[in-house]
């Protein structure tokens, strides 16, 4: 398969996903009574999903050639003889690595947290909520995300296939369906222990932050996972935070105060 028709079918894989997630959330809600229509869903939906990714895309392809230029790293092609399969799978569980970390690290540093509120600040979790990110965020992790890839010399469509499952596993560990893994949920990542991460309760602050793989918390001491009640709410303890995409962003370089 080509590397167009790679990128059709993850755009399909996409929508399609997109599609079965929001019918799951109307028949089988974790969060009974949430609107579709919610809070801040046009700024999400047009500016965040559409015309950010857009042009960070563009951004983030010129920073990877400026590196691969300066570097020549792509020419020794260190991972082209492996199956596609198996580079996809070494630069997931990578850089799910480096995202559990350097995400503990944003809840940490409150200089980092200030470019990840923007993240935390939907009062609604849904389907939609993971494309809300600061663009100085996504540009660090995603510049950090796929230059590995092009500079490891890894085939045209693992970036593709690696896209199309970041996109479709964000909208799954946010969506507000009421999903009951079992013993897979110690293993992979998935809107039970997700929606924790963004509840307002005190005791699951700085809690759950695995994004594909939930071993990282089991295993580092980060886990949290009630299982005999449900979040008292999500959203920012700040009544300031404001709501459009412009002030989203300009909020986030306010006078700092600890």
């Amino acid at each position: 398969m080509t590397a167009d028709l790679w990128r059709l079918a993850s755009a399909v894989a996409v929508v399609l996903g997109a599609v079965v997630l929001i019918v799951l959330e109307r028949f089988f809600p974790y969060t009974k009574g949430q609107k579709f229509f919610r809070e801040g869903f046009l700024n999400d939906f047009v500016l965040y999903t559409f015309v950010q990714n857009y042009v960070l895309g563009i951004a983030i392809s010129y920073i990877i050639e400026f590196m691969d230029t300066a570097t020549g790293l792509s020419r020794f092609h260190l991972v082209s003889e492996w199956p596609v399969w198996a580079q996809v799978v070494f630069f997931l569980v990578a850089h799910d690595f480096y995202i559990y970390w350097f995400h503990r690290l944003q809840h940490r540093s409150w200089r980092l947290w200030r470019l990840h509120e923007a993240h935390h600040s939907t009062t609604d979790v849904d389907w939609l909520s993971g494309s809300r990110s600061h663009s100085l965020e996504i540009l660090i992790n995603q510049t950090v995300e796929f230059a590995p890839v092009i500079l490891l010399g890894a085939a045209p469509e693992v970036a593709v296939i690696k896209g199309a499952i970041d996109a479709l596993w964000g909208m799954y560990i946010h969506a507000n369906i009421n999903v009951h893994s079992g013993p897979l949920q110690y293993v992979i990542n998935g809107p039970e222990m997700h929606r924790w991460h963004h509840a307002a309760d005190a005791e699951a602050h700085n809690k759950n932050f695995s994004t594909k793989l939930a071993v990282w918390d089991w295993l580092f001491g980060t886990a949290y996972f009630p299982k005999e009640r449900k979040p008292r709410g999500y959203g920012l303890d700040d009544d300031n935070y404001p709501s459009s995409y412009i002030r989203q962003h300009t909020y986030a370089f306010r006078s700092f105060d600890k």
